[in-house]
């Protein structure tokens, strides 16, 4: 479960961290709760965490890596079914009260108890290939946009539709299931702006008025996600100059990249001279977040990535997990970014919004 040395805080989270930080957005409960009786919010997210474990079970089913997989998938159905129900019957099981980092924990545990290590990797295996053989035309459209503000808005509303590959999600696993999804389609459908939280043109204007020199992204999903949502806004910056780290899961967790696929995925993309699309990308790292999740706790963080974090001016969070469920009110010591779709209702009805809204939280440190 671990990473392979041990986790340290990430070095740009505002000090005290004690004080200024924890990583859970949505408060599932209060001081003032009755500890042995589940608060209306904590069970309205167990009972999303209950509701996609039928598709969680079909993908374990078929995970061909692993002997007797519908009988070890069951297990893992039953197993995860009674810890979220005895969380009903009191919140304080299991090392509770649950909130959503435990929540998936256990999940992660109980799948890998059992005897999966990744039931996801046929699909992300297959979503990587798709998307980096659109990879050239996405980057052609973005190029082809010689009005600065436009192509920015462009490269963040690709992010938008990247991110809603995500099998994370109940609903967006079935609409995957029926028919895949059609990048440019979803980048024409996004919701209309203004977005629940919506700091694009502040955010458009610091970027036309300065680079900067170090940005650390952590990033999301396998396929569309990374290589035609994250990739092409990331070439943006190193051909603008900065230097670009991103970080990714060292253990699967859903859909989620992990650092060797992201490693794959690069040189893939990659051309002899080591461009991206024309683009030098020696100022590209990859580093292992040391995270198993698909939300983060930044106070656990691989050495590695605190080392390659520590000067840099910009933090991005991307993805609902990362960037609205765990860490969209973190504060950190420089710019930081928030972005990700909305695709949870619970998450809509928190910050007010809609199903599918987008959030980009954009916040300037003054120095």
């Amino acid at each position: 479960m671990e990473s392979s040395g041990e986790l340290v805080p990430f070095p740009l989270l505002t000090t005290p961290i004690e004080s200024n930080y924890r990583a859970c957005t949505i408060p599932y409960r209060f001081p003032s709760d009755n500890p042995k009786k589940p608060t209306p919010t904590e069970l309205s997210w167990i009972d999303l965490f209950l509701n996609s474990i039928p598709s969680f079970r079909k993908r374990a089913e078929s995970d061909e890596t692993v002997p007797d997989a519908h009988i070890k998938a069951e297990k893992f159905a039953q197993r995860y079914t009674e810890i979220l129900e005895d969380f009903k019957r009191d919140p304080e099981s299991h090392g509770g009260p649950p909130d959503c980092i435990l929540l998936c924990r256990l999940r992660e545990i109980i799948l890998r108890e059992v005897g999966f290590r990744d039931i996801f990797k046929k699909v992300k295996d297959e979503e990587n290939e798709k998307a980096i053989s659109l990879f050239g035309d996405v980057v052609r459209l973005n190029d082809a946009i010689e009005d600065g503000a436009k192509r920015t808005e462009n490269l963040v509303r690709g992010v938008f539709a990247g991110n809603i590959f995500d099998l994370g999600s109940a609903e967006l696993a079935e609409l995957f299931s029926k028919d895949g999804m059609s990048f440019l389609a979803s980048c024409q459908n996004l919701v209309p702006r203004p977005w629940v939280i919506d700091d694009l043109d502040a955010f458009i204007l610091k970027w036309s008025r300065k680079s900067w020199k170090k940005a650390v992204i952590f990033v999301d999903n396998c396929g569309a996600d990374i290589v035609l949502g994250i990739l092409p806004f990331a070439r943006e910056l190193l051909r603008r100059g900065t230097q670009v780290v991103l970080a990714a899961n060292e253990l699967p967790s859903i859909n989620d990249v992990t650092f060797p696929e992201l490693v794959e995925v690069i040189s893939k993309l990659k051309d002899a001279h080591g461009q991206l699309a024309g683009v030098d990308a020696s100022n590209l790292l990859i580093a292992n977040s040391g995270n198993d999740l698909p939300v983060i706790d930044l106070t656990r963080i691989s050495q590695e990535l605190a080392y390659l974090a520590s000067d840099a001016d910009l933090v991005i969070l991307e993805g609902m997990g990362r960037g609205i469920e765990t860490n969209l009110y973190a504060q950190f010591k420089c710019d930081s970014l928030k972005i990700g779709m909305v695709k949870h209702p619970e998450v809509a009805q928190f910050l007010g919004g809609r199903l599918y809204d987008c959030v980009f939280k954009f916040n300037e440190v003054s120095r």
